[in-house]
């Protein structure tokens, strides 16, 4: 959704508050596709600072479905997102300006970008599904918080199969 500032920039010392839906369907990444189950309308205020500064202030409530790093079950995971942006509308901080362009395009601000970034930036580094998950197995695939595989606990080393045929040779005797 695109909300239009044209009036609030013209006018020093103005502010706007608005309630905006958010039209984000999924969170759409490089890392894949994640469904956005829960949100709710995102409230936000603007403020013209004077100085050709302006201020953006709000605060948005998402869940987003994300795939368990151990087992691969989807798992709701609850954003709480603070936005606190002050953009400088001269144009002389260039760095600045770079970081703007990608939900400011001339006097419209485009809430669903302005959220996408702060929903990258607030990424969880590890999404378990549970603190004891128990992931899956390396051999047969199966959800071990489901049931238990029938796969050979016993791992070995597979440097220390030269000696494992040995102490085989030794058995049969």
């Amino acid at each position: 959704m695109k909300v239009e500032l044209a009036d609030l920039i013209s006018c020093e010392d103005q502010e706007m508050s608005r309630q905006v839906e958010i039209t984000l369907t999924s969170f759409d990444s490089r890392l894949g596709r994640f469904p956005i189950v829960k949100k709710e309308p995102f409230a936000i205020r603007f403020a013209n600072e004077g100085n050709r500064r302006l201020l953006i202030q709000g605060e948005a409530e998402l869940t987003i479905a994300i795939p368990c790093d151990r087992c691969l079950e989807m798992t709701d995971q609850a954003f709480h997102l603070n936005i606190d942006k002050e953009i400088d509308l001269t144009g002389e901080k260039e760095e600045m300006r770079l970081e703007e362009m990608d939900f400011m395009a001339g006097t419209s601000l485009d809430v669903d970008q302005l959220l996408f970034g702060e929903i990258l930036v607030s990424w969880p580094m590890k999404v378990l599904c549970r603190e004891d998950c128990k992931g899956i197995c390396r051999r047969c695939g199966a959800n071990l918080n489901l049931a238990e595989c029938q796969c050979p606990q016993a791992e070995l080393d597979p440097r220390m199969a030269a000696i494992q045929d040995i102490f085989n040779k030794f058995k049969e005797v």
